[in-house]
């Protein structure tokens, strides 16, 4: 079908957070300092990675592409998200919405198979570590980015070619503070069972199926340093211990929303607000809080910045 010429649906209204105006005043303050934060911590994530001589290694290289990618994903709902805060009418065209679900699993299918990457990246430097550079030469980093943009359009496309041919002819209100696949599909005019079986096949399966991976990969390496040298187990857990707290940050959403049939979804705009901003901040804290190598870079960058400056 025609979506243009068969839906009498032109915009979704997006439920949000409603309530009184002194609360939407207060979630409106801390959710933009929030996404400031976000944007801020990720940029200097990204600088840093690219500027510190010390940071050039895959690892880092990595996680600035991560970065990149958690302010992109955060950035295509939480500025929406916070404007609504201060309308009586919270409103999305239909256009509006598809993109908003394009760029979310756009973003977030690159994102997971980035974090495989990154645990194939501990795999080799902790179990490896005399052909770390060998294995992991620029070629292959720079091949892990294009296959995390492209496994991430491939992903997005294969639901979106579904969603755009859906006729809404109401109701046309998404319980959520922004639209995605499990509430849209539901406001369908015809049958959709067969398209939420395929969205948790892709997204809810292959989700969770990459979470189980990644954490028995983990624990393999964990294994794997204990069972060589005890002082290495110490030294190897900060480390893995800030990816594994990463993984399950970015999986637990996803297995909750998209692994179980959408009749028994209902919007949680708690755990969209986790999901689409808490996450995105915690990921620069917990690699720069628990990494000494980041933060001696940062100071030392702030330090080189301030010297410019003095000398101007």
């Amino acid at each position: 079908m025609d979506l243009k010429n068969e839906s009498v649906v032109t915009e979704f209204i997006l439920l949000g957070f409603s309530g009184q105006w002194e609360l939407c005043i207060f979630f409106f303050l801390a959710f933009s300092l929030v996404y400031s934060a976000v944007v801020l911590g990720n940029i200097l994530v990204m600088v840093t990675v690219t500027f510190s001589s010390t940071l050039h290694s895959p690892m880092y290289f990595l996680l600035g592409n991560l970065s990149f990618l958690d302010m992109c994903f955060s950035t295509v709902t939480t500025p929406k998200m916070i404007t609504d805060l201060l309308t009586e009418h919270k409103t999305i065209s239909v256009w509006g919405c598809m993109a908003q679900m394009f760029f979310m699993h756009l973003f977030g299918g690159a994102e997971m198979t980035l974090l495989i990457a990154m645990a194939f990246d501990r795999y080799v430097a902790i179990c490896k570590p005399l052909h770390y550079r060998t294995i992991l030469n620029h070629r292959l980093l720079s091949g892990f980015v294009i296959l995390s943009w492209i496994i991430g359009f491939t992903h997005t496309m294969s639901q979106m070619v579904l969603m755009i041919n859906l006729p809404f002819c109401g109701p046309n209100v998404v319980d959520s503070i922004f639209c995605d696949l499990p509430l849209v599909i539901k406001l369908a005019c015809i049958e959709t069972y067969t398209l939420e079986l395929f969205v948790i096949a892709n997204s809810g399966l292959l989700s969770l199926i990459s979470f189980i991976l990644l954490l028995v990969s983990y624990m393999i390496i964990l294994v794997t340093v204990q069972q060589r040298s005890s002082g290495g187990l110490s030294k190897a857990l900060p480390t893995l211990s800030a990816h594994i707290i990463v993984v399950t940050l970015f999986f637990g959403p996803c297995i909750f929303i998209y692994a179980w049939p959408f009749n028994s979804f209902a919007g949680n705009n708690i755990l969209s607000v986790f999901y689409t901003v808490i996450t995105p901040l915690l990921n620069p804290i917990i690699y720069t809080l628990r990494n000494q190598k980041m933060q001696g870079a940062m100071r030392k960058l702030w330090f080189l910045l301030i010297n410019s400056t003095q000398n101007f």
